[in-house]
């Protein structure tokens, strides 16, 4: 950036007030799109508070993503009165106990489910939107504490949890600061597929006029996909509101890949195949059209099963598990580990001679494109892309024409495999397919981002800086 760049910026800073509910140390995807809007955003003339929870109820950590957030960041941590993850965990399963006896087990696991539906739907008509309503109040009371102590220019509010939407709209409407909503999943599509999410019809009651005043009170709306970015907009509209709504892409930070550009630390060449996943396997990214291609091609040409290996890293719900399981007899080598922290995650993509993205085939994926394809991106490696049709197939055949299936074709998916493992011994690796270095990814770039997301801000903002204090009340 050029000397008059910096020495605009430092004329003009203004201050944005982040409201973030996951945010590092806690772990996972979600979390980095804030922490690199963060990190980005001072050298585009922001400065920046975040207002984050001390004690999240979160599944993962990553204490490596604190590395990103600039020293010069004010972070304000309070305390939420939710239970921990394991409780809430335990309480949306239907697990079982160990018992003595097969008849009192029975009986147990019985009343123990009957306890646990009548406690969730209690609970969960009572925590609208979401659990993390009870971290609330708190940060209620810290956010305008700093409000009225130190000046701001804009409110920025992301979500799921969709509550932290809930605390930007009250805040708004009591300071008269400009109010953003970056919707990372939109709110609809979290309610049918979160874990933990409550779909009855007195929930979804709430829910949407929970929506509807929060989108009456602000100023401007963000998206994760221009399918999503039309959705969101719309349904603003439905509300009779008229907001401008803008696509920011989940992305990529190029500084990242820097400690693994020129090595692996995985890869080992041993004439296999080597397809790496990384993030959650779930109901929204099901593994199941991948399982029934290679058990597939191992039933019809099981010689070949010695060639592939799979890389599972990441957190797996039940039925994901027990899917990746059938793989066990099928003669491929099968590597699961849990969550990772990011560094050593790019090292395992870095390791893989294909990279696969998994998407649902159910209503609303089509606006879905998960985060880790534009990592994959940045990688350069070919993308095995199990996915519907929309926005996410659109992207990936705009890199690579043959590499997308639907997950109803397994047979194509077992053809697409079974033509990598027919080549010779080795060859694949020297033979692999790349996305050209020459071709423009930097659409995708965090910092690319974080420039459209400060201009973005500034079309709320009023020339003069750092005069809210004064000009919304609290001078």
């Amino acid at each position: 950036m050029s000397v008059v760049d910096h020495k605009t910026e430092k004329a003009t800073r203004r201050r944005v007030l982040f409201i973030c509910y996951l945010f590092p140390p806690v772990g996972g995807a979600g979390v980095q799109r804030p922490a690199k809007f963060v990190k980005y955003l001072q050298r585009f003339g922001w400065d920046v508070t975040v207002l984050t929870v001390e004690n999240p109820s979160v599944p993962v950590f990553d204490e490596s993503l604190l590395g990103d957030i600039p020293d010069a960041t004010v972070i304000h941590r309070v305390r939420t009165l939710e239970p921990g993850y394991q409780f809430k965990a335990g309480l949306a399963r239907p697990d079982g106990v160990a018992y003595s006896s097969e008849q009192r087990k029975e009986k147990a696991v019985s009343v123990l489910q009957g306890a646990k539906r009548v406690l969730r739907s209690v609970a969960g008509t009572i925590l609208q939107p979401d659990p993390q309503i009870l971290w609330f109040p708190a940060a209620y009371r810290k956010a305008m504490e700093v409000l009225r102590t130190t000046p701001h220019d804009i409110i920025f509010a992301t979500a799921p949890p969709y509550s932290g939407f809930l605390l930007g709209s009250w805040l708004k409407r009591k300071t008269g600061l400009p109010l953003v909503l970056d919707y990372r999943d939109e709110w609809d599509l979290s309610s049918a597929y979160l874990e933990n999410s409550k779909r009855d019809r007195i929930s979804l009651f709430i829910q949407k006029r929970m929506q509807c005043n929060i989108l009456r009170s602000a100023n401007g709306l963000i998206a994760t996909t221009k399918a999503s970015t039309r959705r969101v907009v719309e349904r603003a509209s439905e509300f009779g509101v008229d907001l401008p709504g803008i696509c920011i892409y989940n992305g990529f930070d190029d500084a990242d890949f820097s400690a693994i550009r020129n090595h692996s630390t995985e890869k080992q060449p041993n004439g296999r195949l080597r397809i790496v996943y990384t993030g959650t396997l779930w109901n929204l990214t099901t593994v199941e059209p991948l399982v029934k291609a290679i058990m597939q091609l191992s039933k019809h040409q099981p010689e070949l099963m010695k060639k592939l290996q799979l890389v599972f890293i990441g957190r797996k719900m039940s039925h994901q598990l027990a899917l990746l399981e059938k793989l066990q007899g099928t003669g491929c080598q099968l590597d699961i580990r849990d969550y990772c922290e990011h560094e050593q995650a790019l090292s395992l993509m870095d390791s893989a001679d294909v990279l696969c993205l998994l998407l649902s085939d159910v209503d609303g994926a089509e606006r879905v494109v998960p985060a880790k394809l534009f990592e994959y991106l940045a990688m350069r490696k070919e993308i095995l892309a199990i996915t519907p049709k929309g926005e996410t197939a659109d992207i990936v055949t705009r890199y690579f024409s043959n590499n997308h299936f639907n997950g109803n074709d397994v047979s194509g998916i077992a053809a697409w495999i079974q033509k990598r493992l027919d080549s010779p011994e080795n060859s694949f690796v020297r033979e692999q397919k790349r996305i050209d270095s020459r071709i423009d990814i930097s659409e995708f770039s965090r910092e690319s981002q974080a420039r459209q997301l400060s201009k973005y801000f500034a079309q709320f903002v009023p020339g003069t800086a750092h005069v809210a204090g004064k000009r919304f009340g609290f001078g």
